[in-house]
């Protein structure tokens, strides 16, 4: 069923596999606040690690062919990691008229701010394992000693995090463990947080790291970049219509619901 786009400016469309793209939403609020957001959770297929790369990627094309329909957005922000290190491609060439801001590892920018040399990458094992992921390091990252670290639980303790959930310690540093190296009296300085659930941990990855580093979230420059890419509207101009958030399971639980309502979204129950 389409959504009525009501008058004035097409909404900003945000996917994630879960909730961990509220992180992003959170900056692009910030940068663009005459949008209207559409938040997108694809809770039915997550986590997407089990998911074999064909299938996941048929079953995301088709998921964007009836979610661009049904909102017709401005642009989509793509706020998981794993899904357009995937398919970002196949989106742009399926849905050439669409702008798609996408999220990668910030391996860049944590070559070029390192002291120590030793950068790791945390995050899903998809995303770990993709040629896109290693190909930014041999683009911006030869310099550098670059430990990729495939978590496979840290997404879905970051959910239970964002929903109130206890999550033991040692669940959490059984996670993020891998990331701290010591070689040749040199540190790991930099960990890049390369799955935008993981941000929402940044204080308790704080409080269990064996030696200070700089956690680095992308959220913001994936926020500016949005920005850069949306048409300006008048000074004055406010968005109309709620924001909303919409899970294709169709069964949001009432922490998730809750959780929405905190964000200023309106869950809305269809898929």
């Amino acid at each position: 069923m389409r959504e009525p786009a009501g008058e004035g400016a097409r909404p900003i469309l945000v996917f994630d596999s879960g909730i961990g793209g509220l992180t992003v939403l959170r900056e692009a609020r910030v940068l663009i606040p005459e949008r209207r957001f559409i938040y997108v959770a694809d809770d039915a297929a997550f986590p997407y690690g089990p998911w074999s790369e064909p299938a996941l990627s048929a079953h995301i094309l088709d998921l964007f062919g009836s979610l661009l329909e049904r909102f017709e957005p401005e642009i989509v922000v793509i706020a998981c990691n794993t899904a357009f290190t995937l398919v970002g491609a196949d989106l742009r060439a399926a849905f050439p008229h669409m702008p798609f801001v996408g999220t990668v590892p910030a391996i860049k920018p944590a070559a070029e701010h390192t002291r120590s040399g030793l950068v790791s990458v945390l995050a899903t094992p998809g995303t770990v394992k993709r040629a896109y992921t290693r190909d930014l390091i041999q683009s911006f990252a030869t310099q550098c000693e670059v430990n990729l670290v495939g978590s496979p639980q840290l997404a879905r303790l970051s959910e239970a995090y964002i929903r109130g959930e206890t999550v033991s310690d040692d669940a959490v540093m059984a996670e993020i463990a891998p990331c701290f190296v010591e070689k040749d009296g040199r540190k790991t300085d930099i960990v890049v947080l390369a799955c935008t659930h993981y941000p929402f941990m940044a204080n308790v990855f704080r409080r269990l790291a064996p030696w200070p580093v700089d956690w680095l979230d992308p959220a913001e420059a994936i926020a500016r970049q949005a920005r850069r890419l949306t048409p300006a509207l008048p000074e004055a101009a406010e968005p109309s219509g709620e924001d909303i958030a919409v899970f294709t399971s169709g069964r949001p639980d009432f922490s998730t619901r809750r959780l929405m309502q905190g964000f200023g979204l309106k869950t809305i129950s269809e898929a």
